[in-house]
């Protein structure tokens, strides 16, 4: 009863605005079926080599990071109704061409332009999600909206393992469909308030604008500190690109299968996520949360070099969704709590921007990595790595949170 207790006591004092931005990323990510299978898709349906198509997949983080660039720039500029809103409505067409696109050159051009456009949606989101909710209820508020990117998640990579054996065709269609519908209702729910916003008083705006603040990408201890979330992404995103290879090819799982055990995880993180968070919010510093989080992540890696049965598979698994629990949303907790008032767009970006390059480096020194050296080198190495990850965490977040009010 205790449990239940923290569990629903986590979901109270959200704001409505802030359920709603979850509810619309829910739609978005339930479409999200594409990113999983792009490996597999690659591999098993066009025949493109392993090396091939980890470059392919690296177009996609090179395009997440000029889209997390671009997004943080305008976000500032023109708001974050404008950009989220674009962003998911240009998506639609772009989904729906993928499958045209035959070829190594042409599918590494189409998901670079996809990505760059639906990626300039996160620091937007981000920004909107700091700006509905209530200040000691952000790492909650963030914890929302990745409970319902995990809730589309589990529900996304399992029906893609269903439909991807039937045809690929359908899980472009599926973004595509999902997207549209989570612009339609982001665009009804949240354009009369962006309207109100707009018409308040310019002085307040004036006042606003006059606090000078500083760029990010001057920002030392911030840089530092975005470098540690760009090797923790390089090791954890393995999940969209070697792990699942690793599942065809190594463990031999079906299409269906892999669907299910990425199921299997977004709806683990659906169960514990907002739970596990207000207990690290209650017992642990943002650091020490950060450390552990890295480690199990690592852990959960390194343990397949070792044994890839069915029980061992989903173990690792579990480790990884609650490494994921104690380091994603505090990652952007802690962005947000170093930028000011009026460059939270640059911040986020600037966060997006050093996760999105591990899209680009991940899927080609991860497939290059298991195939010169084999997969059981990958993951010990990526045990290692993050162990090194964790530590730097550890020193680097309070010093970079200490003193922070009054820096100029």
């Amino acid at each position: 009863m205790k449990l239940i207790s923290v569990y629903t006591g986590s979901f109270k004092g959200l704001s409505e605005e802030s359920w709603m931005l979850a509810l619309v990323m829910l739609i978005n990510r339930a479409g999200s079926m594409v990113l999983p299978f792009l490996g597999v898709y690659m591999t098993g349906h066009l025949h493109f080599s392993i090396e091939n198509s980890g470059i392919i997949l690296s177009f996609f983080g090179i395009g997440s990071v000029l889209g997390s660039w671009l997004g943080g720039l305008i976000t500032d500029k023109i708001g974050e109704y404008r950009v989220q809103s674009l962003s998911l409505l240009l998506s639609v067409p772009l989904f729906c061409l993928i499958p045209l696109f035959k070829t190594e050159v042409g599918l590494a051009a189409i998901i670079l332009i996809q990505s760059i456009v639906s990626e300039t949606f996160r620091p937007a989101n981000s920004v909107a999600i700091t700006k509905y909710a209530k200040p000691e209820n952000i790492t909650r508020a963030f914890s929302l909206n990745r409970m319902a990117v995990n809730l589309g998640f589990s529900i996304g990579p399992a029906l893609g393992g269903i439909l991807s054996a039937i045809s690929y065709e359908f899980l472009f269609f599926s973004n595509a469909l999902a997207a549209l519908l989570a612009g339609l209702m982001y665009i009804r729910f949240f354009g009369k308030r962006n309207k109100e916003a707009s018409l308040k008083p310019k002085k307040a705006k004036e006042a606003i604008a006059i606090k000078k603040e500083n760029s990010p990408y001057r920002d030392g201890k911030f840089m530092l500190y975005s470098f540690f979330c760009m090797l923790f992404a390089i090791c954890f995103f393995q999940l969209f690109s070697t792990l699942t290879i690793f599942y065809k090819d190594t463990a031999h799982l079906s299409q269906q299968n892999i669907g299910y055990i990425l199921g299997y995880s977004g709806f683990l993180i659906v169960l514990l996520e907002m739970g596990f968070v207000q207990i690290a919010e209650k017992y642990f510093s943002l650091a020490f949360t950060l450390l552990i989080g890295t480690v199990l992540c690592g852990l959960s890696y390194a343990m397949l070099a070792f044994d890839y049965s069915i029980l061992t598979l989903i173990v690792s698994m579990t480790l990884l969704c609650i490494g994921e629990i104690w380091t994603l949303p505090f990652m952007s907790t802690i962005t947000a709590l170093r930028s000011g008032e009026n460059n939270k767009g640059a911040y986020m970006g600037m966060n997006g921007i050093s996760v999105a390059i591990a899209f680009i480096i991940t899927p080609y020194v991860g497939t290059m990595t298991a195939d010169k050296l084999g997969f059981n080198t990958l993951w010990i190495a990526t045990g290692v790595l993050a162990i090194g990850i964790a530590l730097g965490f550890y020193f680097v977040i309070p010093w970079m949170l200490k003193k922070r009010v009054g820096e100029s």
